[in-house]
């Protein structure tokens, strides 16, 4: 072997970890893949546990690739949302009323929040909106305005926070990516502009 193809290292010590035997080098030189050991009850908290290691995984990546975050917990749908309730307003014609809609389907995603943590949905989303309100128009009532963007759910005690400063964060990519394919998906059931309607069978068998 060619010495400048082999790795080095400070120990290798092999350890048993319940039925089976690891190994386990301490003090690598370089900087290379890592293995992550999991270890459960059972088959199924195993399974649960990969799955979330690798959901982990995939929003790091997420992140790397696309370098931008936008604040969770709801944030970013309260607040596009307030900002095309407004922004319907300026529209003199029935796309109006299409924008409105919208508006209103953005805040599916706050709400489905708080009634999974088991919060009082309608009042939580409300807060929110005035919230993302004030900062949009201005009326921050002696807080720093530029960050009430940031504001989103908290549903562990079940009230607003800075969801930014708290680390509760979503790669902008993943956002992005969700509400356009929502909207091609709305598009596409909007461009049905005929159906065909089938009898009952049974009925057919009667005539």
């Amino acid at each position: 072997f060619d010495a400048e193809c082999l790795g080095g290292c400070d120990s290798a010590r092999e350890v048993r970890i319940g039925d089976g035997e690891m190994l386990y080098v301490y003090g690598c030189g370089g900087h290379g893949a890592s293995t992550v050991v999991l270890r459960g009850a059972n088959e199924y908290m195993l399974d649960e546990m990969d799955r979330a290691l690798h959901d982990s995984l995939c929003v790091v990546k997420r992140m790397l690739e696309s370098n931008t975050l936008v604040p969770g917990g709801g944030a970013a749908e309260a607040a596009l949302s307030v900002y095309l309730d407004d922004y319907a307003e300026t529209i003199e014609s029935r796309e109006q009323m299409v924008i409105s809609e919208y508006a209103d389907a953005l805040l599916v995603i706050p709400k489905t929040l708080a009634v999974n943590a088991a919060k009082d949905a309608s009042e939580l989303v409300a807060r929110l909106r005035s919230v993302h309100a004030r900062g949009q128009h201005g009326k921050g009532d002696g807080l720093e305005d530029g960050n009430l963007k940031y504001m989103g759910l908290d549903l562990v005690e079940g009230k607003i926070r800075d969801n930014l400063a708290a680390g509760v964060v979503e790669p902008a990519i993943s956002k992005i990516k969700s509400l356009r394919f929502a909207t091609e998906a709305a598009i596409t059931i909007l461009r049905i502009d005929d159906r065909i309607t089938l009898n009952d069978m049974k009925g057919l068998a009667q005539q």
